[in-house]
């Protein structure tokens, strides 16, 4: 599945989650939990759309998907940018 993100497009492999994905891809995305308790990876979808085996405890808005536990349906468009040459 196609995912869009602010600096690049990559595929996303059917045997990793939107997470993995993202990581794989050198991608700043925070997390803790990897499984929807905790919001820490929550990111803006603005195109697409996901779906989740058991809804995420996690409080999300409209516009937030998160990355962890989420199902991809479709070739998504989220804000998030690669991680930073000056990141620790």
């Amino acid at each position: 599945m196609q995912v869009i993100t602010e600096d690049l497009i990559f595929q996303l492999d059917e045997s990793e989650t939107l997470l993995e994905g993202l990581e794989r891809t050198g991608h700043q995305v925070e997390y803790q939990c990897r499984s929807g308790y905790c919001g820490s990876c929550r990111v803006t979808l603005r195109a697409g759309s996901v779906d989740y085996e058991k809804p995420p405890l996690a409080y999300l808005r409209r516009d937030e998907i998160l990355p962890c536990c989420c199902r991809v349906l479709e070739p998504l468009v989220i804000k998030v940018q690669l991680k930073s040459k000056y990141s620790a």
